[in-house]
């Protein structure tokens, strides 16, 4: 459990329910950076155990995890509820992730294939194999405290990697009941070890084992800053993390759009989940032909959204993850210029019966609301342009040209997500071709992930690498390759081949 990997300067922290923050939802130990170092050579010390254990049997135990998060479903999502705010039908859904992701790594136990390769010399084979690091350190984000890290979690142990999981501190008692679904389900004690740290003590124990040779990878999701340093530290040890960074995920509207399914999926992309998804919409680019009406049409959409305690059903979105976050998003509204244009509503930040929004259901002095926000007039010389707001604020451009909206959707650095609605087949195809994105939609929303699609982006949002499907199994194996000889005389490879192609071609004539 996680108590086993405190250290000596141990110090509690709470996690609030920010639809309430007058509810304590957990109170934790937080470890200090000697405490993830013994967690990691714990898990170090566990790792050739758990590799010898056939992949079928550890896809076995990805089941079981799975059998028992359906189990517990309901009361899995209304924890999430709970401590991060995400209404009840997101945090079903995110459940429902979990469980997929599980189901498709039980059939990757049997299916960590290697190759049989020919050879160029006579009397010879060659062969690949899947092998696992080591042991690997997941770091994770507060806004998907169960998804996310079951697609760290499940693919690192099925290749036979052990773990050192790290969640968010504001997500540590969602964090303690994956983590007790993942041993009831046959993980083993020091195969997957849960950390409770704050940033500065994560970073300096990674640091340490990284050092002491304990750590073979680092997976992180987190902030693009937050990421460098990952990425930084990583490479000091020769080392490839697996990073999933933010987005300014952008959604271009076409003069064909069907602007009314452009409406829904922008609204749907900016403002699910509060706009706390590193897929949620940055700005819409929309054609000046149809600019002015899509904007009409949007921020009426915005208006109507129904905000306030997430266990209402009628609920679109509700609280910020906490007050750190709304801080945050409270700095993205003062890169609101005077040439820009608030669409519809003017509220901005905190709702509170002070600044009250239309509608809002529950209590808004008891929890970290904000208001929704559209921004007009948004400019590629802009900050707020180039700047990933996470929080309910989507900015709205115009183009003229296709070559413009192709600019303004990569032009920003990130390449997460990226949509764009349009009856055209060509233009759909000419836009997945040069938008930098990882991830493109068609007439559908920057966010949502399948458990067997490649997930992850680009430039400043992310390294490359890939999680879900059969991608992450890259990113948590490594190829070995053996070639073996029976020839019974030294074959010298390239130096005999000069010798072989002679015959050959002497035969052939």
């Amino acid at each position: 459990m996680a108590e086993l990997n405190r250290g000596t300067a141990e110090r509690p922290t709470v996690s609030r329910n920010p639809a309430d923050l007058r509810d304590v939802v957990t109170e934790q130990v937080l470890s200090d950076a000697d405490g993830l170092t013994a967690a990691a050579r714990a898990a170090h010390r566990a790792q050739s155990a758990w590799a010898e254990t056939p992949a079928p049997l550890r896809g076995r135990v990805a089941q079981n995890v799975g059998r028992l998060v359906a189990e517990n479903k309901e009361a899995l999502a209304a924890l999430i509820t709970r401590e991060v705010g995400k209404p009840y039908g997101e945090a079903l859904g995110e459940v429902q992730e979990v469980i997929d992701t599980c189901d498709f790594f039980l059939g990757e136990g049997r299916r960590l294939y290697g190759q049989t390769v020919p050879s160029e010399m006579p009397d010879k084979q060659l062969f690949t194999y899947r092998k696992p690091l080591g042991t690997a350190v997941i770091i994770t984000a507060a806004n998907f405290p169960a998804a996310v890290p079951a697609w760290y979690l499940v693919p690192a142990l099925l290749c036979g990697n052990t773990v050192v999981w790290k969640p968010s501190e504001s997500a540590m008692a969602v964090a303690e009941a994956l983590f007790r679904l993942f041993r009831a389900g046959g993980v083993p004690e020091d195969v997957l070890r849960l950390v409770h740290a704050d940033g500065e003590t994560t970073y300096a124990g990674l640091e340490r084992a990284l050092t002491e040779g304990l750590v073979q990878k680092i997976g992180f999701t987190g902030s693009t800053a937050a990421g460098r340093r990952v990425s930084e530290l990583a490479g000091r040890h020769l080392q490839s993390p697996c990073l999933e960074l933010g987005g300014k995920n952008p959604l271009v509207v076409t003069d064909d759009a069907d602007l009314e399914l452009a409406v829904q999926g922008a609204v749907f992309s900016g403002f699910a989940t509060a706009g706390q998804r590193c897929t949620s919409l940055g700005a819409v680019i929309a054609h000046r032909a149809v600019h002015d009406e899509f904007l009409t049409r949007f921020s009426a959409a915005v208006e109507d959204l129904v905000v306030g305690d997430p266990r209402r059903d009628e609920i679109f979105y509700g609280p910020l993850i906490g007050e750190r976050y709304l801080e945050n998003f409270r700095g993205s509204l003062e890169l609101v210029r005077p040439h820009h244009t608030l669409s519809g509503s003017t509220a901005t930040g905190r709702i509170t019966s002070e600044s009250p929004r239309k509608g809002f259901i529950g209590d808004p002095d008891a929890g970290v609301y904000a208001h929704p926000t559209v921004v007009a007039g948004v400019l590629p010389d802009d900050e707020l342009y180039r700047t990933e707001t996470f929080g309910p604020l989507v900015s709205v451009m115009a183009y003229d040209s296709f070559d413009e909206a192709v600019a303004l959707a990569n032009g920003h650095g990130y390449g997460l997500s990226a949509a764009i609605y349009t009856r055209s087949a060509g233009t759909a195809f000419s836009f997945r071709e040069r938008c930098t994105a990882g991830m493109v939609s068609v007439n559908n929303s920057t966010v949502g992930a399948e458990a067997h699609l490649p997930f992850g982006g680009n430039g400043l949002s992310g390294n490359g690498s890939r999680q879900s499907g059969i991608w992450v199994l890259d990113q948590f194996t490594s190829w070995q390759s053996m070639n073996w000889d029976y020839a019974g005389t030294l074959q010298r490879a390239q130096m005999d081949v000069q010798d072989i192609d002679a015959d050959l071609g002497f035969r052939l004539s």
